[in-house]
């Protein structure tokens, strides 16, 4: 596979996955131009050459980064962006630039989530926004893969999702290495609303937790996550893309990715709903982790999805319902006791 038509790649965010992808990038031999938000942080990476907030261990060589807090000097250097903000940040990551600078450019998405302002996938905000976008310049990459395993080169598995073979290829193997393994598909649309999904889901498995529900009663309510799951990705597929060749949900990075992020310590969703199950506000409990919790925002921007598709996703409702409208954990899952199966 031609990896020469990444071309230079730029990483745009430097939270803990954003750092993971740097980290494989230049295990790899690759340089990155990397964004990352205030200067302190560039001068960091420049002197002590890891960064100060996230994946601490992880240390770069100089020659293989870039950083800068300067976001049209990545754009202007790279052909191959890595977009890997919070979706709560990434649209006005984006806008905050020239719309310009963004046309021609391969467009790699790290983001697990909707587009809060939109409630779009990155993807549909750049074919809404961006004329000059084309689908088959964009890839997404989707787990199961905690960046603090990545940090320790504990292998891991990524699929990579793209239109054009030889560009979702390319990424692949830009990737790949002693503890990454790579695979691809062609569903943009299905392995990105699955990585929605299991950051909803993963809240409710940690509120189960707090609420000191035990694993018999996890492996349940897991296993009707994946059959909602299922069922809304299935339905998707056939009201949006029916002449297109159908994809294996039944894999990692639609399952398996919903395991991991249920019941794995490293989960941050889960931490999250493991808050809010003790007691905590969503106010504070999002205060307190000083991290953002994919699942919050996606709760919101799913119920507006399904409603548009008119997919039906009751357990992810319920969900909605303690984030948004303030239902009680407990009262939630009491209801939810008699819907699983």
């Amino acid at each position: 596979m031609n990896e020469n038509i990444l071309g230079q790649i730029g990483i745009i965010g430097n939270g803990s996955w954003g750092t993971a992808l740097a980290k494989i990038l230049t295990d790899n031999g690759r340089h990155i131009y990397w964004w990352v938000r205030n200067g302190e942080s560039v001068s960091y990476l420049q002197s002590r050459h890891h960064n100060p907030h996230y994946l601490t261990s992880v240390r770069f060589l100089p020659e293989t980064i870039t950083p800068t807090d300067n976001l049209q000097q990545v754009l202007q250097a790279c052909d191959t962006l890595i977009i890997s903000v919070p979706s709560a940040y990434a649209q006005g990551v984006i806008e905050s630039v020239d719309a310009k600078l963004w046309g021609g450019k391969k467009i790699v998405s790290a983001i697990k989530g909707i587009l809060p302002d939109s409630n779009l996938l990155l993807n549909d905000y750049l074919s809404r926004q961006h004329p000059a976008f084309r689908l088959e310049n964009y890839v997404s990459i989707t787990g199961p893969c905690h960046a603090e395993e990545v940090a320790d080169e504990r292998l891991s598995y990524l699929t990579f999702s793209g239109l054009d073979d030889a560009l979702t290829g390319a990424v692949a193997k830009a990737c790949d290495n002693a503890y990454i393994n790579t695979t691809g598909n062609h569903d943009i649309w299905g392995a990105q609303f699955a990585a929605v999904l299991k950051n909803i889901y993963a809240i409710g498995a940690g509120m189960a937790h707090a609420l000191d529900y035990g694993d018999n009663f996890l492996s349940v309510y897991i296993t009707n996550c994946y059959r909602e799951m299922y069922r809304f990705l299935e339905a998707h597929f056939e009201k949006v893309h029916p002449s297109k060749e159908r994809p294996d949900f039944h894999t990692s990075a639609y399952l398996g990715d919903l395991l991991v992020t249920g019941y794995s310590l490293h989960s941050r969703n889960r931490l999250f709903g493991t808050m809010l199950g003790k007691g905590y506000s969503v106010k504070n409990a999002i205060l307190e982790m000083k991290m953002v919790a994919e699942g919050y925002y996606a709760a919101r921007g799913m119920q507006s999805i399904s409603k548009a598709y008119n997919i039906s996703i009751p357990i992810a409702d319920k969900i909605y319902q303690v984030l948004w409208e303030e239902l009680p954990p407990a009262e939630a899952f009491k209801a939810l006791e008699g819907m699983l199966s």
